[in-house]
């Protein structure tokens, strides 16, 4: 693929982000409605360009229109969503504790604490989702709802597309008067764009969506610097999936026909693809897998996003399938070509699960590894030796989950988002879901990067202590004018003091 965009030097990234640190010294300040505006004003830039963006974006990923138009859609709603949280400032978790003067023995001075923003953040696009996870995607949205700027490296697998939203954010910023600085765009394909980026020393946070690799490096450089700084990345997942015996017994078949659509949703490029199975030796497994061998072996040859992701997904899945003990259960009948995913199932022993670190690495694309177990003893030593995930999903019956409660007990050790008798495809944007989970799923699994509590990763906690009202932000001060919620001497309340 043709470099159409020059990559940003030593010298252009410092100027960018000389800039961006003068925006944030401004936006900073600027109050919770002020964001908030900004950012739905981006929503209603990235609705006008939608007519452009999308045949752009379908040549360069080669994603169909309706998958690009229903991931602009989502990614208008994550900046009205997270501009309506941003504005309501309960993620600011406000805490007062007023002065007791006389106490004794020592007097209890005025305590008030808040969230405040980090500074600079450099956000890296994501090579499958070139609008959600990308330029004006979840994490630029939850930056800039927190108060700070954003610098984003374009992905070189969309750069155009990344290019068009750019300039749609640019120009929500003229039109909501926001400071010079506070949103920058580069390209960048070589692996100094990004290290320039991320050990830059007016940067304050990254943002990461894509491989372990890749992560891990970027994580690396970040805690290397002479001042530490907080990466979150997302990394990927092999997203297991627990097949407890009443509900195999239950419905074999029809699990079998839900997992084929998981599997093969999107070509497998998600990070919440199904990429392994658990389940115990029976003939109701037997009935699982022929009918899952059935629906892959039917299943169509698809484009995959770029070359470099189908090259991939190739060599990975060679090399899973020439582990010892590891069975080809099926694969689709049709030729394909070397840029497109083929669905595959493969299947192996838990004792070569156990002893072959290879077999829980993710294979991104639409391939699955089923794992049989002898019995649930078996299972349970399997769930202990497996990596932490962003998803894992137990297919049970109540009889299941009371039959073997240690199963459930150590699968939410593995995860963040826990799954009951569905697919880990599909994630809500809403307070409630947890996109991120223990290493080496994201780098911390205590943050989400979907919904709108992903705000609080770019901010930290600052401590006002015996400040009068009229200089304490307004978010702390006596009279509320936000009408927030805050926690006032152990009480939440949304009224003044």
């Amino acid at each position: 693929m043709a470099n159409t965009f020059k990559d940003a030097t030593a010298s252009d990234i410092d100027a960018v982000m000389q800039r961006s640190w003068q925006a944030f010294l401004l936006y900073r300040k600027s109050s919770l409605k002020q964001r908030a505006d900004f950012m739905r004003q981006v929503a209603v830039e990235l609705e006008n360009i939608r007519g452009e963006v999308l045949p752009v974006a379908m040549k360069e990923t080669n994603l169909p229109e309706g998958r690009l138009s229903g991931e602009l859609s989502r990614t208008i709603f994550q900046l009205n969503n997270y501009a309506d949280a941003a504005e309501a400032g309960d993620w600011l978790e406000a805490r007062i504790d007023t002065a007791i003067p006389g106490r004794t023995p020592a007097p209890k001075p005025d305590l008030r604490k808040m969230l405040v923003p980090l500074g600079p953040v450099v956000v890296f696009g994501a090579s499958n989702f070139p609008f959600a996870y990308s330029t004006a995607g979840g994490d630029t949205a939850c930056a800039f709802a927190a108060g700070c700027p954003v610098i984003v490296k374009a992905h070189p697998a969309h750069e155009k597309t990344s290019e068009m939203v750019a300039s749609a954010v640019l120009q929500a910023a003229r039109k909501a008067g926001m400071p010079e600085g506070i949103f920058a765009h580069v390209h960048g394909r070589s692996f100094e764009t990004g290290k320039a980026l991320v050990t830059h020393a007016l940067t304050k946070a990254v943002g990461f969506t894509g491989s372990l690799a890749g992560g891990k490096a970027l994580f690396d450089m970040a805690s290397q610097r002479a001042e530490p700084i907080p990466v979150f990345a997302e990394m990927g997942s092999i997203n297991p999936i627990f097949l407890l015996p009443g509900k195999l017994e239950q419905d074999a078949a029809g699990i079998a026909a839900l997992y084929a659509g998981s599997i093969t949703q999107g070509v497998g490029q998600f990070c919440t693809n199904p990429g392994l199975m658990f389940a115990i030796e029976s003939a109701a497994l037997d009935v699982f897998t022929g009918t899952l061998s059935s629906a892959l072996q039917k299943a169509s040859p698809e484009t995959m996003l770029h070359p470099g992701i189908a090259k991939a997904f190739w060599q990975k899945r060679a090399t899973a399938l020439e582990q010892k003990g590891v069975h080809m259960e099926s694969t689709t009948s049709l030729e394909a070509t070397e840029v497109q995913g083929i669905p595959t199932l493969a299947s192996a022993t838990a004792e070569a699960f156990l002893s072959n670190p290879v077999l829980h690495q993710e294979v991104f694309g639409p391939y699955s590894l089923l794992i049989k177990c002898k019995d649930t003893a078996e299972m349970l030593n399997c769930i202990r030796h497996t990596e932490g995930q962003l998803t894992a999903t137990l297919m049970a019956t109540d009889a299941d989950m009371k039959a073997y409660p240690e199963i459930a007990d150590a699968v939410q050790h593995l995860c963040g988002r826990l799954i009951m008798n569905g697919v880990p495809t599909g994630v809500e944007v809403c307070l409630s879901m947890q996109h991120g989970g223990p290493y080496p799923a994201t780098t911390d699994s205590r943050f989400t990067s979907v919904g709108a509590d992903g705000i609080k990763r770019f901010a930290r906690p600052l401590c006002f202590q015996s400040f009068s009202d009229q200089f304490l932000p307004a978010e702390l001060q006596n009279a509320n004018p936000l009408g927030i919620w805050r926690t006032v001497n152990d009480k939440l309340t949304r009224d003044s003091l």
